[in-house]
């Protein structure tokens, strides 16, 4: 996972939010560590488990993990959901603007999704029992829920037993990562597999 990777993307992405404000003027200056090598720890799911052929970030945002995920993994078809159409749209200028072929965007709410994905991701959207939710119903047979949270993982966990029951799903793995930043940020992958 190297930044410079990522630099073309990186000016985009600030292009994008100079006129739309996606993330803080404030977050900006740590725009990779937050935002970009977080939505990039899929990476330690990816090591343990499949990877899957199509992937839908639900409530993308302003891309993430949608958008680096799809530079990373060109092999895998992305699928970028925000219901918001000023987010998406800045998603399809970036798109076009770094010719990312297996980039696709879709401005709508998740309930009114029919596809079924091999994977689902979802990153600061909301509890893990609301957002388990609306992705369960949307994952293939043997499919997984990366669901990326802070340190309220175990809370949040207990919390949404009941719609992991109801959808027949299971938390498999709780992968813990810290981001690179100096004060202490540990962040975990909550995987669920259906």
């Amino acid at each position: 996972m190297n930044k410079d990777n990522f630099k073309e993307y990186i000016q985009a992405f600030l292009n994008q939010n100079a006129k739309l404000n996606l993330i803080s003027k404030n977050d900006e200056k740590f725009l990779w560590e937050k935002h970009i090598f977080d939505s990039l720890a899929i990476e330690k799911f990816f090591e343990k488990y499949a990877k899957g052929k199509t992937l839908l970030d639900i409530g993308t945002g302003g891309g993430f993990p949608s958008v680096p995920i799809a530079l990373m993994y060109p092999e895998i078809e992305v699928y970028a959901l925000d219901s918001i159409r000023k987010k998406i749209n800045a998603i399809e200028n970036i798109k076009a603007e770094l010719n990312i072929q297996n980039l696709h965007t879709i401005c709508d709410r998740a309930e009114n999704v029919k596809q079924k994905f091999d994977i689902i991701t979802s990153r600061a959207v909301a509890t893990l029992d609301k957002i388990c939710g609306y992705a369960l119903p949307l994952l293939k047979k043997d499919g997984y829920f990366v669901a990326y949270k802070s340190l309220r993982a175990q809370e949040e966990i207990a919390e949404a037993e009941k719609t992991l029951k109801k959808y027949k799903a299971e938390i498999i793995d709780v992968i813990e990562y810290d981001l690179p930043l100096e004060e202490n940020h540990t962040r975990n992958l909550i995987v669920i597999k259906r």
